[in-house]
């Protein structure tokens, strides 16, 4: 039997698998129908070289907006869904594996040939299960992400041609701001969040 060449191939499986899947950081939207957008905004418009500038604080955003923590849960259900079916194929593979180690020498010389090789075959395929699905989450947390900023520069080009009509809307986050101080009265969102909020619980009630 070529149980050395099967232990290696075994260990090297055990070494790579499942537990480094993606880190979630979503900011997440689907193109939803427009719904109505806050016609009484406050924020002053603030002039700078003659343009109106305002912005909006996308970590306070992603915090309390409704359907970004939808989206969060049922993508973390997907993570847990796909790290379970992984899990669940190393395990049959060790059982069987164990199983042939225990009672391989009760087949005939052409079954345990046949049956090492199916063994190697799977050992392989385990070794490249968890690239897999790895990609497969990534990929279902590109498309949301997608959704989610094609519909907020949808609403937000919505809310600017109903309210104040800003030139510029800005995007302060706190890791990657390129601005070091940003005027409180340029502050519109809570206004955005509030419509995006409202958006999301007219189109529930549509579906339900």
């Amino acid at each position: 039997m070529e149980n050395n060449k099967l232990s290696k191939i075994l260990l090297a499986c055990n070494a790579v698998l499942f537990l480094g899947l993606v880190g979630i950081y979503i900011i997440h939207f689907t193109s939803a129908p427009k719904s109505k957008v806050n016609a009484e905004a406050t924020a002053p418009l603030q002039k700078e070289g003659g343009l109106t500038i305002a912005y909006v604080d996308t970590d306070t955003l992603l915090a309390k907006y409704e359907y970004a923590k939808e989206l969060e849960a049922d993508l973390l259900a997907f993570k847990s869904q796909q790290e379970a079916y992984g899990k669940q194929q190393m395990e049959k593979f060790q059982r069987d594996y164990q199983d042939y180690l225990q009672n391989g020498d009760k087949l005939t010389r052409t079954q345990q040939e046949a049956k090492e090789a199916e063994l190697k075959q799977r050992a392989e395929r385990m070794s490249t299960l968890e690239q897999e699905l790895t990609a497969k989450i990534m990929e279902r947390q590109i498309e949301e992400n997608t959704k989610l900023l094609n519909a907020i520069f949808a609403f937000v080009r919505e809310y600017n041609a109903a309210n104040q009509q800003f030139d510029i809307i800005l995007r302060k986050t706190f890791e990657n701001s390129p601005s070091l101080y940003l005027n409180p009265g340029m502050d519109i969102t809570q206004e955005i969040l509030d419509g995006l909020n409202e958006e999301h619980r007219n189109l529930k009630k549509k579906q339900e």
